[in-house]
Parts: structure tokens; C-alpha cells; sequence
């Protein structure tokens, strides 16, 4: 029996197989590398010191994924897979919601075929819309979302739910991410996008790295911008819950063994709001360094603050954040020193 792993060689996905293996859990890993690396996959065969099975699959070529599903016993599906810069949805929404949604479709579908009963779906704190802080999964989802990426993920947790009632043997658990930022202790793997990053922390790692060493990356970094310094909070810039990539990597170890028949859906975050000024400073008194910054107008489909009600993770699942703003500053600089190109 294998955890099937869609888009296990991203940045989240990546840090969950170590942890899944770390507990002697069988994974096959599935990723079409739009976003991502091939050369992951040794790194991660150097990390766990265990062979790592891949296969190069995009979930929306529903023939070649029939074929993990009929030469694999799968136990359960953890679906990382999907496009998600948010900007890039704002421009491109047909290509978010054929992308992720059809993908996902197509491995229900497949579940079904398959007799596959279990499901863990990498969701995001962006289905609670612009909703009051902290954000509790009680709220209702949905209302004031503000870009086509939020509403995909709001879309397939309705598509969850469809699921479980047509399946009622069926175990599926939406993850509601907040933000997701660090990087594996050993330096080998972290956040890297073969393209501009549309994130803040690979943003800002980009331009540490061009002003602190003898690197030159792209005239892109030679500054952050920080998209607005007149929002109601406690410094203009906007707030987030900011949680160290390998705490949630753990959150979807505790998911699978705790699984249980129906449907529900778990903040996984720290619970505390850090803002971009904050981050920035982090950062810069962490790994001694400087970070030029620009304030610039506000972007579209940012809301001023996101950061949740984490105890139900707890109290379902056993899990609670660890790890510090600090230790994810200190973390990924440790990761670009490591990987400069």
C-alpha cells in the first residue's frame, strides 16, 4: 500500500514525502514539472537515504494516470498538485480552473474506479475570503474571494463534500492552509519557482541573496516591493500567518493517521499574524543581513490580514506549529546559501 503524492516534488510536497518516509511510509510521487524540479527527487532520495519512486504524470492526462492507479496499490491520495500564484489567476483564470479542477475530477474519478478511500486536499486559507481574524473553520466559505486561485480551491472543497456524500465509506480531509514559507534543516530542499515568484518569502530570499553575496540573479531583484503600507493594521502592511513549511508538512502526516470516515476541513496554521515589515526584519536580524525595499501600491486580490483559529488541528489531528518566524528566516537563508543559481 502507497500515499500517492500529486505534485510531491513542490515546495510543500516535497517536505511531506520526508516526513511520510520518516515514518516508514511508502510514497509514490506523482508531477508533471511545470513548477518544480526532476532533481528533487535525488534530493530527497539524499535526505530520507531511501529510494524515492517518481513518475512524471500530469493528472490532467487521464489515461497515463489510469496507469498509476491500475499498477499501484494506493492507499490514500494526498493532492498537492495545482496552479497557485494568485496574480497569475487574476489574468489567466480559465487555465486555473481547467487546471485545477479537471485534475481533480479526474483522480475522484479514479478513486472511485479504484476503490481508493482516502484523500487529504491541500486547500487555503483564501476560501474564507476577506473574513474577521482569527478565521475558524465554522465560518462560511466563499463570500469575498477575491482572485480565480481562491475560488478553485473553494470549488473542489464543494466537490469534496459532493464526493463524500455519493461515498459515504469515503475518509477526505481539506488542509486550509495559511502561509506556507522555510525550508528543510539540511539545506537541500525549500521554495525555488522556475518563475518569478509571485510569493513574498522566494521574492525576498531572491533579493537577500543579489544584495548580500556576489550572486546576480535578475535585475527583478534588486529591491523587494511591498505592495502597500497604508492597510488598518498595527504598521500599514499586510498580515499573514506565517508557518514553517516542515510544521505543515507534519500536519498532513497527523491527517493520514487520523483519518476518518466523512468529510471535514482543518485550519492548518500558528495562529499569530506577522507583517511584511515584520517578516522583513525577521529576516534581517536573523541571518545579519540588509534587504532594500520599496513601497509600492497595493495588489490586486490582497487582503489586509489572514491568519486563523488553529485549534481544531489540534484537538483532531494531535498537531500544533512548532517552529518560529526566526526559524524559517534562518532556514531558508541556509537554503540559498546552499543553492545559489
Amino acid at each position: 500500500m502507497v500515499i500517492l503524492v500529486t505534485g510531491g516534488t513542490g515546495f510543500i510536497g516535497s517536505h511531506t514525502v520526508v516526513e511520510l518516509i520518516n515514518k516508514n511510509y511508502d510514497c509514490l510521487i506523482i508531477d508533471n514539472l511545470i513548477n518544480s524540479k526532476r532533481e528533487v527527487v535525488d534530493k530527497l532520495a539524499e535526505i530520507t537515504n531511501k529510494k524515492i519512486s517518481f513518475e512524471e504524470v500530469d493528472l490532467l492526462d487521464k489515461n497515463k494516470l489510469e496507469n498509476i492507479f491500475i499498477n499501484n496499490k494506493i492507499d490514500c491520495i494526498i493532492h498537492f498538485a495545482g496552479l497557485k500564484a494568485v496574480a497569475e489567476s487574476i489574468t489567466m483564470p480559465v487555465k486555473y480552473y481547467n487546471n485545477n479542477i479537471i485534475s481533480t475530477l479526474n483522480l475522484l474519478e479514479l478513486m472511485n474506479k479504484y476503490s481508493v478511500k482516502k484523500i487529504i486536499f491541500s486547500s487555503s486559507a483564501t476560501v474564507y475570503g476577506d473574513s474577521i481574524v482569527p478565521m475558524k473553520e465554522e465560518y462560511q466559505i466563499g463570500i469575498g474571494i477575491t482572485n480565480p486561485y481562491g475560488r478553485t480551491k473553494y470549488m473542489i472543497e464543494l466537490i469534496l463534500q459532493d464526493y463524500y456524500i455519493s461515498n459515504p465509506d469515503a475518509n477526505v480531509i481539506s488542509l486550509r492552509y495559511f502561509n506556507p514559507i522555510g525550508a528543510h534543516s539540511s539545506g537541500l530542499i525549500g521554495e525555488n519557482p522556475q518563475d518569478i515568484p509571485n510569493n513574498i518569502m522566494p521574492f525576498l530570499s531572491k533579493v537577500a541573496i543579489q544584495n548580500n553575496t556576489n550572486t546576480f540573479i535578475d535585475k527583478n531583484y534588486n529591491e523587494l516591493k511591498i505592495f502597500g503600507n497604508n492597510y488598518n493594521t498595527r504598521d500599514g502592511s499586510c498580515i499573514r500567518d506565517y508557518i514553517h513549511v516542515v510544521d505543515l508538512a507534519r500536519a498532513h502526516v497527523c491527517a493520514y493517521e487520523n483519518l476518518q470516515k466523512g468529510y471535514d476541513a482543518i485550519n492548518i496554521g500558528t495562529g499569530k499574524g506577522t507583517s511584511v515589515f515584520e517578516l522583513v526584519n525577521a529576516f534581517e536580524k536573523i541571518n545579519n543581513i540588509k534587504i532594500p525595499t520599496r513601497i509600492v501600491d497595493r495588489r490586486a486580490g490582497d487582503i489586509t490580514e489572514c491568519y486563523c483559529e488553529p485549534l481544531k488541528a489540534k484537538e483532531k489531528l494531535g498537531w500544533i506549529a512548532e517552529k518560529t518566524i526566526e526559524d524559517s528566516c534562518k532556514d531558508v537563508w541556509n537554503y540559498l546559501i546552499k543553492n545559489m543559481k
